[in-house]
């Protein structure tokens, strides 16, 4: 028998395998949901530098009160920037289509996650999305539309302007989708937590099927500079990248190719590097090779003479930012951030920051509770598979007055123009030895500064210890002195408190 060969579309592929984008059971299905649209309420957010706020509520549509599957309504609404209403149906009824492709970092990847939302809960109730949204202007666009799943195209339902007096800015997502929420409950509520203490800028609200209110609230409206696209680096690209910038380059010798597409290429280094690699400085690039193409690339893997990439492209939240969100959330007695220096791995830029809270409302556990973040990204799952965990658990602890009952939490943030996630459901992250490296030295950083502030605190009980036997001991002491020297016990009592004050 022949085989039989045929196409499918990228919804149809995401269809066929929503697995593999964390939507693998009625209780993740939700919480991904929720977690896709919040996030892309951020990024819009900060797209227009404008402290978020977010409001999430989640409704059943039978309203009956059961803790088991069942058809739920999502609402997301967020002030951001909007988006201009020609692109309205394609960004959310088209898979694989949207704005997080640029090289810079944003919370989005794949340009995924808001549709495969969108996508399961259409695939589980038949019901479209609504969308409404406005850039500011005397408009606000609302669609109602489905996905044709075989064509990876919007099927526009219904479309209706409507007057926008106040000049609002902002999306509003509102679908169905069956899931599982008193499983998931936990894991939103955490995300919640978690999303609240890594974007301390933000106002975000939660209005639950049972009518529970939760609210997370700003704790400062200083907000960390957004990122700035990006060229790509020369360490970074391979054969097919640049095939696809000589199809557009306007350059017509490879010297003015190797300046205007590539990051901190500047003339001296690229004559250096086209002198290394035997290539002439008016070579034009359209008119080279496959095997010119290619000798191009692994030169560009051997010489040595390129420039780091810089950070501009990142937006880490900042030592102070990740500190004001640590005390509003977590209460600790103490809390110690780190933040180390932009580093790379293959040509992408990458900055760790770390943090540890003790005690105050931290509870004891019998392990070490880890938080981990990627570009702003609470992560939730897969917890054992992530590099952070690995490293924590290499760490002698002891070594810094840390046992397993001690309250501590600790804190990885890894933002980068490609975080090294293993799978497409952004869960954990892969261990690359230069992300490991910068994690293991600032965990250890903080751990120092724990151990210092541990150290000062044991000193102190022990002193405490010492002057509460001196309260026991001291008024027979002072009056068997007194007698002996023939002085008041009041005297005596007094030297002997000036000696300790002096101590």
């Amino acid at each position: 028998m022949a085989q039989s060969f045929e196409e499918i579309s990228a919804a149809d592929f995401f269809y066929r395998n929503r697995d593999i984008a964390g939507f693998t059971n009625p209780a993740r299905a939700i919480f991904s949901s929720l977690r896709e649209l919040v996030e892309n309420a951020l990024d819009a957010s900060d797209l227009s530098n404008i402290p978020p706020d977010i409001y999430v509520r989640l409704s059943q549509e039978d309203g009956a009160e059961t803790e088991e599957v069942a058809v739920y309504k999502m609402r997301v609404e967020d002030n951001g920037s909007g988006i201009p209403p020609r692109h309205i149906p394609s960004a959310f009824g088209q898979v694989l289509y949207g704005s997080k492709y640029k090289l810079k970092q944003t919370r989005g990847t794949f340009g995924l996650g808001g549709k495969m939302a969108v996508l399961y809960g259409q695939i589980t109730t038949h019901k479209p999305v609504f969308i409404a949204s406005s850039t500011g202007t005397p408009r606000i666009h609302g669609y109602k539309l489905m996905i044709d799943i075989q064509r990876n195209r919007p099927l526009i339902m219904e479309r209706k302007d409507y007057l926008n007096r106040e000049r609002w800015h902002g999306t509003i997502v509102e679908f169905c989708l069956e899931g599982d929420y008193y499983r998931a409950k936990s894991k939103i509520l955490e995300y919640l937590k978690q999303t609240a203490l890594v974007t301390p800028y933000a106002n975000i609200i939660f209005t639950d099927p049972k009518g529970m209110f939760y609210r997370f609230t700003r704790g400062t409206a200083e907000m960390p500079p957004p990122p700035k696209e990006t060229l790509p680096h020369p360490y970074g690209v391979d054969v097919e990248n640049i095939q696809r910038l000589i199809r557009v380059t306007p350059c017509r010798n490879i010297l003015e190719f190797m300046k205007t597409h590539f990051h901190r290429v500047g003339e001296n280094i690229a004559r250096r590097f086209l002198e290394f690699s035997g290539i002439r400085e008016k070579r034009n690039p359209k008119k080279m090779k496959p095997q010119e193409v290619v000798k191009l690339v692994q030169m560009m893997k051997r010489f040595n003479g390129f420039l780091p990439p810089d950070a501009s492209c990142l937006s880490p939240l900042g030592e102070e930012l990740l500190k004001t969100g640590i005390l509003k959330e977590l209460k600790p007695a103490f809390a110690a951030v780190r933040q180390r220096r932009p580093a790379t791995y293959s040509g992408h830029p990458f900055v760790v920051e770390t943090a540890i809270a003790y005690g105050g409302n931290i509870p004891k556990r019998n392990d070490i509770q880890v938080y981990r973040f990627a570009n702003r990204i609470p992560l939730l799952y897969d917890e054992a598979s992530d590099v952070s965990v690995s490293v924590i658990r290499s760490i002698n602890w002891r070594r810094y007055k840390v046992s397993p009952e001690t309250p501590i939490i600790i804190l990885t943030h890894v933002c980068s123009t490609k975080v090294p996630y293993k799978t497409v459901g952004k869960e954990f992250i892969a261990d690359r030895p230069e992300v490991k490296k910068e994690i293991l030295n600032g965990i250890r950083e903080v751990a120092r500064q724990l151990q210092r502030f541990l150290t000062k605190r044991e000193y102190a009980e022990s002193q405490r210890k010492r002057l509460g036997i001196y309260d026991i001991y001291g008024p027979i002491i002072s009056r068997s002195v007194g007698g002996i020297v023939g002085l008041p016990q009041d005297e005596i009592q007094n030297l002997i408190d000036i000696t300790l004050k002096r101590q």
